[in-house]
């Protein structure tokens, strides 16, 4: 709810871009202006670390809506859940500074797809976020990624998984629902 108005904006405008224009690839880079405001403040005076994973979902909204996910998922009774995600901050952003959010979807793995998200000011990278999202149906299990491609008529044109997600990916994961993740600490 902290960001329900710059929210509800973003997904307005995505949908009135793509009822203009026709949807944009899947690979595409999604851009999203916003203006750092005080509720983003922490008590430094800068973007609180909390806020850009907040700030950076607006992105993915844009981006989702554009290329026509949104209104599948919706057709099909699919969402999307984030399974995992870092980032790295390079300089603050300031009150009132503006920025650009960019987001695009990476690539996907046979469970997952992964996007990038970052936050830039004139052409630099303040911060950058990767994500691993899983696409689940409302009546359960996971939508592999052939049948949501197929679904929206279109071809898959990300690029393989690198390297480096791979390993990203393994590292960061818990265990499945199914198995045992106690809580102890060495």
């Amino acid at each position: 709810m902290n960001v329900i108005w710059r929210t509800l904006l973003v997904i307005w405008h995505a949908k009135v871009m793509r009822r203009r224009r026709s949807p944009v690839d899947a690979a595409s880079v999604g851009r999203v202006r916003l203006t750092t405001l005080p509720t983003d403040l922490d008590l430094l005076g800068h973007m609180n670390n909390g806020r850009y994973a907040s700030l950076f979902d607006l992105g993915r909204f844009d981006l989702l809506i554009r290329t026509g996910f949104w209104e599948l998922f919706a057709e099909r009774r699919w969402y999307a859940v984030v399974a995992s995600e870092t980032i790295t901050f390079r300089k603050s952003l300031e009150l009132w500074q503006r920025f650009t959010v960019e987001s695009r979807l990476l690539s996907h793995d046979d469970k997952s797809v992964y996007m990038m998200h970052r936050a830039v000011v004139k052409g630099e990278v303040y911060a950058e976020m990767i994500v691993r999202a899983r696409f689940l149906r409302k009546a359960g299990g996971i939508v592999p990624l052939e049948e949501l491609f197929e679904a929206l008529g279109r071809r898959d044109t990300l690029p393989p998984l690198q390297p480096w997600v791979k390993e990203w990916a393994a590292a960061s994961a818990l265990p499945s629902t199914r198995l045992p993740a106690p809580s102890t600490w060495e």
